[in-house]
């Protein structure tokens, strides 16, 4: 076997890896794709005869790619933050497969990438790195141009913003379902008083129509608000499909088989804080949707 072979072996091991982490980058599975090929053909084209740890290398390389991809997106859609939802991973109550089980690692759910989302571009990168994969803020500071310390602040920065923002839920997923279910159910009864009752006062419902439903595009803040909302687009006969929203309980909306909202929760101390909306027909049309097949 001779050395390109060789790399593109390791790369293939390495693969499943480097797209968890280009998704913690970029909160999309298809931009994630893209930087995982666009980091193969930067691998493929490097001398690697001083490289003594090929997987933390190949690391910093697709970190390399998602920052220059951050930098670019972050321009175009600056007006749009607020309200865009990264992409989900849908999966069955009953078995996450090898795939998605590396993807979702670390806890990642749904409404810490929106909070990921807020951060520049490099103080996402410190984190994502340091935070999650444990890479060295020596081997971070050439990526970003500060010295390791400068690297150390900015993580710290991001650890904060992240703390302070991103809502920590339980951690029983069926305690999860049963709360989703309240919810829902009290939704299609017209139970504005039980609503209220299963969100947090302060709970955000944040919906991404995309470019073709900007009507659904859009932040609601507070129970009541939120209570009426769900209120004004309850559907009794709407086709709903129990899932697992990057690990947490979700729905998916899917009347007559075609999906039309993908509904992520965040649940917290038994009550609703956040709930994360994904109606743009474009995007959902790109998720895997297997569920529909249970």
């Amino acid at each position: 076997m001779d050395n390109q072979d060789w790399l593109a072996e390791q790369f293939d091991t390495n693969r499943t890896h480097l797209r968890a982490v280009a998704y913690r980058m970029l909160g999309s599975l298809s931009e994630a794709d893209d930087a995982v090929q666009e980091s193969w053909l930067r691998v493929s084209r490097a001398d690697t005869s001083a490289v003594a740890n090929l997987g933390g290398w190949l690391t910093t390389i697709v970190g390399r790619v998602c920052l220059d991809m951050l930098r670019s997106r972050r321009s175009r859609r600056e007006e749009s933050l607020e309200t865009y939802v990264p992409d989900p991973i849908l999966s069955r109550e009953d078995a996450i497969d090898p795939e998605q089980e590396a993807l979702l690692a670390d806890s990642i759910g749904l409404g810490l990438l929106v909070v990921l989302d807020t951060l520049a571009p490099t103080e996402r990168l410190v984190f994502v790195l340091h935070d999650v994969f444990a890479v060295s803020f020596e081997e971070i500071a050439p990526i970003v141009g500060r010295s390791p310390a400068a690297t150390r602040q900015l993580a710290s920065r991001a650890r904060r913003r992240v703390r302070g923002e991103a809502a920590v839920p339980d951690a029983d997923v069926v305690r999860q379902r049963e709360v989703v279910q309240a919810f829902l159910a009290a939704a299609r009864e017209g139970n504005f008083d039980r609503l209220v009752e299963v969100l947090d006062p302060d709970v955000v419902l944040r919906g991404d129509g995309g470019d073709q439903r900007p009507d659904l595009t859009r932040v609601i803040r507070g129970a009541a608000n939120v209570a009426r909302q769900a209120l004004t687009f309850s559907q009794p006969a709407a086709v709903t499909y129990p899932a697992l929203v990057n690990g947490a309980a979700g729905l998916l909306v899917a009347p007559g088989g075609e999906p039309l909202s993908v509904l992520a929760f965040t649940v917290t101390q038994g009550r609703i804080v956040q709930i994360d909306v994904l109606a743009d027909p474009e995007r959902l049309r790109q998720l895997d949707l297997t569920i529909l097949d249970q």
